[in-house]
């Protein structure tokens, strides 16, 4: 049996040659891995030994050569295959080790230079993996060192089966298929290209998805993935469920758009808590106070550290998930109290440039750019009423809009100064979501601030809202009855902004 190994990753490299040389198998190698396999005291030979022809331009031709795809590629089951490759004096090659060029590692360097992504598309280690994949009924494909001990075990018992073969295959065809999709995503220039070139790769199995009988899995995508839910670290608690994901990723996405101390809390993927204080033991309780009932097993948010004060300030209440940018040791001593109680470690500054948003239908999928509200300008709002906004209730408005672009359509929040007491969301009606919200709000809803993820399309919303007690409101505009909802807010005295945006979120 002959074998041969061109890996870039190293990982278990040693031990596996070992192995495969302890069981007689002869082996052919490259480059940087025939030197690491000298150093593990491994006998192998030269790829130019198999091909009797050197490495040239630098290593980018040493394995493009008959004598190794005729090893791989001939059926040893056609007598005319194995007549070709004897006449040519082509041995079999059964057992090909490859993982590829880190070309994705390259590409997420800071200012990484086109000639050194280019440099590290690899050429020969994908035709081998190919053509081995394609012949895997003959011969074993390995480009995973996760599967080396599996491997080496088989061979040991003599156990290689087929439908182990095929298993390889398919995750070796897998490994190219991602491989070429991040390098035509790095190359590509155009925001819908006619290919959609993407790659995730599986982080772990889930429980189960939304329900119990749902199998579901967790899968990263390639590429720079820093301050997303997918590179957050678990520091304690249970494994993360399906929609413990889901609210998570909300929390981190509404409280890396605020740059003031912010504490959010989520249920069902909505903000029912949200406030912006410098003191985050009282931007908690404010929080919490937008709707202490739906806090109870909420996922929290907070975009500052987490310290020991306000995880005193926390424990004492139930919740799945709490996501920051760090916990101190005094804070992970208190949580380490609740030992179900998740914490997740994730940077609170993403990755600059267009995060491209999948969500999938029946037989497609819809692409669109995040709706990022942290780019509006209050400044470009145009008040259209005749009442004119106090200092204090633009800055209100300013947060009462960055709010409603997190929560379900029809969207409705109220606001006091920077913290949510009332919301209202998902509802078919406006005007449905503007009671909800008042109702949540109670008193509160006194001089409150409201903010509009759409236009009001007639003016019963605004009528519901001044009955409710709301003083200003902030909408996108753009309806055909805005006459009407303008002239209505200046006979109930409200303040009426227009944005001239949208931020409707189904």
């Amino acid at each position: 049996m002959r074998a041969i190994i061109s890996v870039s990753d190293k990982t278990g490299l040693g031990e596996f040659s070992r192995g495969l040389a302890a069981l007689g198998i002869e082996i052919f190698s490259t480059g940087g891995t025939l030197k690491a396999l000298e150093r593990e005291q491994v006998k192998a030979q030269s790829i130019s030994a198999l091909t009797g022809f050197p490495e040239i331009l630098e290593g980018r031709v040493k394995t493009l050569h008959p004598a190794v795809h005729g090893g791989i590629l001939h059926r040893r089951s056609r007598p005319d295959d194995v007549e070709q490759i004897a006449q040519h004096g082509i041995g079999a090659i059964d057992l090909v080790v490859v993982n590829l060029y880190p070309f994705r590692e390259t590409i997420a360097k800071p200012d990484v230079q086109l000639t050194d992504a280019l440099e590290q598309i690899d050429i020969g280690g994908p035709t081998m993996i190919r053509a081995s994949a394609k012949n895997f009924p003959d011969v074993l494909v390995v480009v995973d060192p996760n599967d080396y001990p599996r491997i080496l075990e088989a061979l040991q018992q003599d156990t290689i089966d087929l439908p182990l073969r095929q298993a390889l295959a398919a995750k070796a065809f897998a490994h190219t298929a991602a491989y070429d999709s991040a390098i035509a995503a790095f190359l590509t220039t155009e925001d819908f290209p006619a290919t959609l070139p993407l790659a995730w790769n599986k982080a772990y199995d889930l429980r189960y998805g939304e329900n119990p009988h749902q199998p579901a899995a967790f899968y990263r995508a390639d590429g720079k993935n820093q301050g997303t839910i997918a590179t957050a670290t678990p520091l304690q608690g249970k494994e993360l469920s399906f929609n413990n994901l889901l609210d998570a990723d909300a929390a981190l996405q509404i409280v890396q758009s605020f740059d003031a101390p912010t504490v959010t809390i989520i249920k069902h993927s909505n903000p029912c808590g949200l406030a912006s204080l410098d003191d985050l033991v009282a931007a908690h309780a404010a929080a919490r106070s937008g709707d202490p009932v739906s806090a109870f097993g909420g996922i929290v948010g907070i975009n500052r550290p987490v310290d020991g004060t306000l995880a005193a300030a926390m424990q004492r209440y139930f919740y799945e998930v709490i996501v920051a940018p760090a916990f101190d040791d005094e804070a992970r001593a208190i949580f380490a109290n609740k030992p179900n109680l998740r914490l997740l470690e994730v940077a609170m500054q993403p990755e600059r440039g267009t995060v491209w948003e999948y969500r999938q239908v029946s037989g497609g999928l819809l692409v669109q750019a995040r709706d990022e509200v942290a780019n509006d300008d209050p400044n470009g709002w145009r008040v259209v009423s005749e009442r004119q906004p106090t200092p204090e209730q633009l800055a209100a408005l300013s947060f009462a809009w960055k709010a409603c672009a997190f929560v379900k359509s029809n969207a409705i929040v109220l606001v006091q100064g920077e913290t949510l007491v009332g919301m209202g969301a998902g509802q078919p009606s406006r005007v449905d979501s503007v009671k909800i919200a008042a109702s949540k709000a109670g008193d509160r809803a006194q001089n409150s601030v409201l903010a509009s993820d759409a236009f009001f399309p007639k003016a019963d919303g605004v009528e519901t809202a001044a009955a409710a007690g709301v003083a200003a409101i902030v909408q996108p505009g753009g309806s055909q009855a805005d006459d009407e909802v303008i002239a209505t807010a200046n006979r109930l005295g409200l303040v009426l902004v227009f944005t001239g945006r949208r931020h409707f979120k189904h």
